[in-house]
């Protein structure tokens, strides 16, 4: 299955310390024909993080169309796993989410 840019997809997500890993939603970054070619796919984090708050973290503005029922963050916790291990696809980004997110990540990323 391929899943485009900024789709919201459930994944048994790892952990940076620890060998379990746990049923979450992630958000797509990996391009249609990297995951065509590779059967690999790049995501990151989507938490409710109610405990722990980092710098960068983006609070999802608009839930609607996400298949998130509550109010969740996107961390840049980045990871690639086979694609085989995506659960399934629930949603999908608003176009406004969409384009901060990108935004963020580029400057993470790129420094610019």
């Amino acid at each position: 299955m391929i899943y485009k840019p900024y789709s919201i997809v459930v994944v048994p997500f790892p952990f940076t310390d620890k060998v379990e890993t746990k049923r979450r939603p992630a958000l797509v970054l990996s391009s249609t024909l990297h995951q065509q070619q590779t059967e690999h796919i790049t995501l990151m984090m989507i938490t409710s993080a109610k405990r722990s708050i980092w710098s960068n973290d983006y609070q999802i503005k608009s839930l609607t169309g996400t298949g998130l029922h509550s109010a969740s963050i996107i961390r840049q916790k980045l990871f690639t796993i086979d694609s085989r291990l995506v659960m399934e696809s629930i949603g999908k980004l608003a176009e406004q989410d969409s384009k901060k997110v990108k935004a963020l990540l580029k400057q993470h990323l790129l420094g610019n």
